[in-house]
């Protein structure tokens, strides 16, 4: 399962409604091969799921994730930074073996 924090709930909820998204809109997570380390996480928003999808829900925000992405994902919980160091999701990933400074890649 992938989890939210509370900030992430909040970000995510404010980002749906500023931009006059579909109610059955989810957070689509997932990864990509590239990234300093091996991996990298994306974040979009998608209101098409597939049979196939990990789907879940956190306090009325729903998650999505393809099969292949959940099985580096699964166990991960998205937290929301906003901060003199930047601004943005954070991804703490129980599967990552190492991750770049960024925070934005990892490997397995």
């Amino acid at each position: 399962m992938i989890t939210l924090t509370d900030l992430a709930q909040k970000e995510i909820r404010r980002i749906i409604l500023e931009q006059n998204l579909p109610p059955e809109t989810a957070l689509r997570v997932g990864v990509k091969g590239g990234g300093c380390s091996g991996f990298s996480y994306t974040l979009g928003f998608d209101d098409k799921f597939s049979e196939v999808d990990q789907v879940s829900e956190v306090e009325g925000v729903r998650v999505v994730c393809d099969p292949k992405s959940f099985l580096y994902l699964n166990g991960t919980q998205i937290d929301f930074e906003d901060n003199l160091m930047g601004r943005g999701f954070k991804f703490g990933n129980p599967n990552a073996a190492k991750s770049c400074g960024c925070g934005e890649s990892f490997s397995v």
